[in-house]
């Protein structure tokens, strides 16, 4: 099976990049981000410390959304072109009547048109690494990087005057040879604009360089390999044009499934959001003693009224996602005249974290530790507050789960805050594309197995 396979993916790629809507898309993006230092000026001065920051800030996020769209298209275009169209043609009976799996024909469709769709984003991202090295035009006056313009340029001129070259003199493939050459070039060029400043005079490679930016790309290249996935599924039943159709569906759904799902999943409601925390002494600041104490004040007082005694579930969700503490069991023993007896808000009390007093005007209310079970950290500001433990909606959490969320490889908004995306959050980004891919592939397996192909 390994053989085939090695050899579909070998055939699939080179036709993948003879096709000339890969070179048009990849040079339109180029386009498109060249166009974008000239149009994002719009912070009006605006800075702060970021890896990006001002107009930078827009001209990134305008150029990645650029980058996704253009490789959903290409994702689109091609897988389709590959699969579809041979179904369409009935060449890819030359394959299946011969002594290859159908899984085969599938695994190595897909894995040629990844390569292919690989180099494709690379060289697409290298253009926006370029242009935010660059930076944007905001006035008529501001100075060019010629290191950028240069070598960047050149890089794709060398590319496609070689490429139109080889296609007089000797025939080769004119889109396939220019994307193969402006693959290394273009890679090449943008760590050589890494060695110079703007006035071209040299500096240390690291100066220019963005790693979070280069993560937040390597996001992008995850979810092109998730999107090829679905178009192969799709073009192993459909025509062409419907599985264009299915993969802006699965874009769609996928940048929206959060609105659309996610926020059903998850059933509960906070009565209020700390603004301060504070331990009553300074034994209670971990939290984790039976006894311990916490003021808690509010942003705004309760709509509905706490009594003594109520349970209080903290996390930092609003939905009531990943919640600090546990499911407390249940206590109902009063005091004469309905008042929650000393077992249930006593420094002792078993198992829960409840109300132990509110003030007068109910923005801060007192929580007590009642002990028997452990806390992952105490409560803090910007934590919300519950009365009971959140539940799961079951048919929400499915769809969720089947569809492939694309928000979970848009990294821009980490970087744009200046914060850190760890090592960790990619590989479980890695993780849960293997799994979309996977399961994209199984379903295309068992489309192709059923289609009548003579």
């Amino acid at each position: 099976m390994f053989t085939p396979t090695i050899t579909i993916a070998r055939n699939t790629f080179i036709e993948a990049v003879r096709q000339p809507v890969f070179l048009v898309v990849v040079l339109l993006t180029g386009i498109l981000q060249v166009l974008s230092t000239w149009g994002t000026a719009f912070s009006m001065g605006y800075t702060t410390n970021a890896e990006v920051s001002g107009d930078t800030k827009l001209l990134l996020d305008i150029g990645l959304a650029t980058v996704f769209v253009g490789g959903t298209l290409l994702a689109a275009f091609v897988a389709t072109s590959v699969l579809s169209r041979e179904i369409e043609n009935r060449t890819v009976l030359t394959v299946v009547s011969k002594p290859i799996s159908r899984t085969s024909v599938i695994l190595g469709k897909y894995l040629g048109t990844c390569v292919a769709m690989a180099i494709g984003i690379v060289i697409m991202l290298v253009f926006l690494l370029l242009a935010v090295r660059h930076g944007v035009m905001s006035t008529a006056s501001d100075s060019l990087d010629i290191p950028v313009l240069s070598l960047g340029f050149g890089s794709v001129i060398l590319a496609v005057a070689i490429a139109g070259w080889t296609n007089y003199f000797y025939g080769w493939s004119f889109p396939q040879m220019a994307v193969l050459l402006l693959f290394p070039m273009s890679i090449a060029a943008y760590l050589v604009v890494l060695n110079f400043n703007p006035e071209f005079r040299s500096q240390p490679i690291g100066t220019d360089f963005k790693p979070e930016v280069s993560k937040a790309a390597a996001g992008i290249v995850l979810s092109m390999f998730v999107l090829t996935a679905a178009a192969t599924a799709a073009s192993a039943r459909l025509n062409q044009v419907m599985t264009i159709v299915v993969c802006a569906g699965v874009f769609v759904l996928g940048l929206l499934s959060n609105h659309l799902f996610g926020q059903h999943i998850y059933d509960n409601t906070p009565f209020a959001r700390v603004t301060e925390a504070q331990a009553a002494a300074f034994d209670d600041q971990d939290f984790t003693t039976a006894g311990d104490r916490y003021t808690l004040t509010l942003a705004v007082p309760p709509s509905d009224p706490i009594p003594v005694g109520t349970p209080v579930y903290y996390g930092a969700n609003p939905s009531g996602f990943d919640l600090v503490t546990p499911v407390f069991p249940v206590l109902d023993e009063l005091d004469e005249g309905g008042i929650p007896g000393s077992a249930i808000i006593g420094d002792a009390a078993p198992g829960r974290v409840l109300v132990r007093s509110l003030s007068d005007d109910l923005v801060s209310l007192s929580v007590v530790n009642g002990g028997g079970f452990e806390l992952a950290r105490p409560p803090a500001a910007g934590d919300y507050l519950f009365t009971r433990p959140t539940s799961v909606r079951a048919a929400p959490l499915a769809i969720w789960g089947a569809i492939p969320n694309l928000q979970h490889f848009w990294l821009l908004d980490a970087v744009t805050k200046n914060e850190r995306i760890p090592m960790t959050h990619l590989g479980l980004l890695a993780g849960y594309t293997l799994v979309q891919i996977g399961a994209m592939l199984c379903i295309a397996v068992l489309l192709f197995e059923k289609r009548d192909v003579g």
